[in-house]
């Protein structure tokens, strides 16, 4: 039989040609024409798949956000998503699906939106002295992460939401997280709530855009200081800056604007070593914020409160005050949170850490502790006498016990033998006074090290605590009780030790500065903070 089809084929070739022999033919056209029915054929193909496996479900007119609206998508995704599931199935093994009832496991960043605007041209870098960035080596931007399925007509209706809406529809989402008991990616035992933040941080990934004002000269502006004890803030605004996913260059679709000056640079610029005034850095700041209200309408139209501005160095606060709504209005990331002084608001601020970086280009360097076995001491602290807490804990513990090594500058004959990292790997607690400001960079480097920190001071939420649980990993010590420190230190089982050192070490990944970020590190989780602070100024209407 297949001979016989064979044979019957060539006669009708040949039959064909016999046909065409006294005919001129325009192959050219015949080409074009044939090349335009296949391009046609591929582009009504992709249309109609799209509309058959993706849309077809859902066809909801949004006009605006309501809970009927939400939950009609709700009932229509949990009705078709394990019909559709088989059926894409059968397409591609490849793509991961997620039904709609489930959290989706975001290990990516969703599709952005469309953006609109020009394209800012690219700026030159040349070598400065410092840890500016134009000392760095050129950092290739993240790569993608992989992909996962998340159902068009879902981002389609997230990008019709105007940006007020988009948050109130986040905001109902996060009221009704649903419970997550285990996630490969999470350990709960360091989370206020993981379920929250676990919902918070993926609808954060699905519709969150920020606004990257391009006003304000260098260094002041778009400079970041990547070195010192002030990094974090450096830090922060490089990886903004250089963000795809999040920022957006069309202020209409954002629902942060940045405020995108350095602190450290602003004093380093504009302070006058010896006069002990900062005030015309804050003239400076609030001359800037008349400029951005006076050119755009963004500012008067919320008077600031969906703008922040993220600041390490410690007169960071102080440099606010001569603009009222700048230091009231305005979500400030500050490393100097301290409550007591009327700038900092928990619940609306985000308390940042204060990481110290010395060198750039290997941010993650010595990274990492000794096991509990090979931590012989039971506290340590070695530091300059700042401020009213440091010289307490020198008076009542210095020299005192064995295992307790208190000091005020670690004294050379000491480094010699032991150097200041070593003490703290070697710690079982990492004592961190406050110095002239709450805040101390010890804290994150007790984390680093995997020392249990001891935070003593007052009016001081501990970084990230919007999110964090900072009992499980930490021990408080109120600035009285410095006197019964090793008592409070001793009191603790060594069950209870055994855990915290644990928890120390898993939540370590969320205060790192990666060369590139990834997913729940030191930059995500501020900007997750700042995003949760604007999510809590939202009003849910009743109807």
């Amino acid at each position: 039989m297949k001979k016989l089809f064979q044979s019957l084929a060539v006669i009708l070739m040949k039959e064909f040609f016999r046909l065409c022999a006294g005919l001129r033919i325009d192959w050219k056209r015949v080409i074009f024409v044939g090349a335009l029915m296949t391009t046609a054929g591929v582009i009504l193909q992709m249309f109609l798949l799209t509309d058959l496996l993706d849309m077809w479900p859902l066809s909801l007119p949004i006009a605006h956000v309501s809970d009927e609206s939400l939950s009609s998508i709700r009932s229509l995704n949990q009705t078709f998503s394990e019909e559709r599931v088989k059926r894409l199935q059968l397409i591609s093994t490849d793509v991961p699906i997620i039904p709609a009832n489930s959290s989706l496991k975001l290990n990516i960043s969703v599709p952005a939106m469309p953006d609109i605007g020009p394209v800012p041209k690219g700026r030159s870098r040349r070598r400065n002295k410092g840890g500016s960035v134009d000392n760095m080596p050129k950092v290739l931007p993240p790569p993608d992460p992989p992909s996962i399925h998340v159902p068009y007509r879902l981002q389609k209706f997230i990008w019709s939401l105007k940006p007020n809406e988009a948050l109130v529809y986040a905001k109902k989402e996060i009221d009704h997280a649903p419970e997550v008991v285990d996630d490969p990616d999470l350990y709960a035992p360091v989370f206020r709530n993981m379920s929250v933040f676990k919902r918070s941080y993926e609808l954060m990934e699905l519709i969150l855009k920020v606004y990257i004002y391009r006003e304000g000269s260098k260094p002041i502006f778009h400079v970041p200081h990547l070195n010192g004890i002030y990094a974090s803030e450096g830090w922060f605004m490089r990886f903004m800056e250089s963000n795809k996913q999040f920022v957006t260059r069309d202020p209409e679709k954002a629902h942060l604007f940045y405020l995108p000056y350095s602190m450290r640079q602003l004093e380093l610029k504009l302070y006058v070593p010896g006069s002990h005034q900062i005030k015309p850095l804050a003239i400076f700041l609030r001359d800037y914020v008349n400029m951005i209200a006076g050119k755009y309408p963004f500012w008067n139209r919320t008077s600031g409160s969906d703008h922040f501005l993220v600041a390490c160095h410690d007169w960071g606060p102080y440099t606010l005050t001569q603009h009222e709504e700048l230091a009231n209005n305005t979500i400030k990331a500050l490393c100097n949170a301290d409550t007591s002084e009327g700038v900092f608001v928990a619940g609306k601020d985000v308390s940042l850490p204060e990481t110290t970086i010395k060198n750039p280009r290997v941010p993650l360097r010595n990274i990492g502790g000794l096991r509990v076995s090979q931590r012989p001491l039971l506290a340590f602290f070695a530091g300059y006498m700042h401020g009213r807490v440091r010289p307490r804990l020198l008076k009542y513990w210095r020299d005192k016990h064995e295992d307790m090594k208190i000091y005020g500058p670690l004294p050379s004959r000491i480094s010699r033998k032991m150097s200041y990292i070593h003490h703290m790997k070697s710690s079982k607690f990492c004592i961190c006074p406050m110095g002239y400001e709450v805040n101390s960079p010890r804290i994150i480097e007790s984390i680093y090290y995997e020392c249990v920190p001891v935070i003593i001071a007052d009016n001081f939420p501990p970084p990230l605590s919007d999110v964090l649980d900072w009992s499980k990993f930490s021990v408080n010590v109120a600035e009285k009780d410095i006197p019964k420190l090793r008592e409070i230190l001793l009191a603790i089982p060594m069950r209870r030790y055994m855990a915290m050192q644990t928890n120390v070490k898993m939540v370590k990944r969320h205060f790192l500065w990666n060369r590139s970020p990834i997913r729940y590190d030191l930059f995500h989780m501020i900007l997750h903070s700042i995003w949760l602070s604007r999510l809590n100024q939202i009003q849910i209407p009743e109807s």
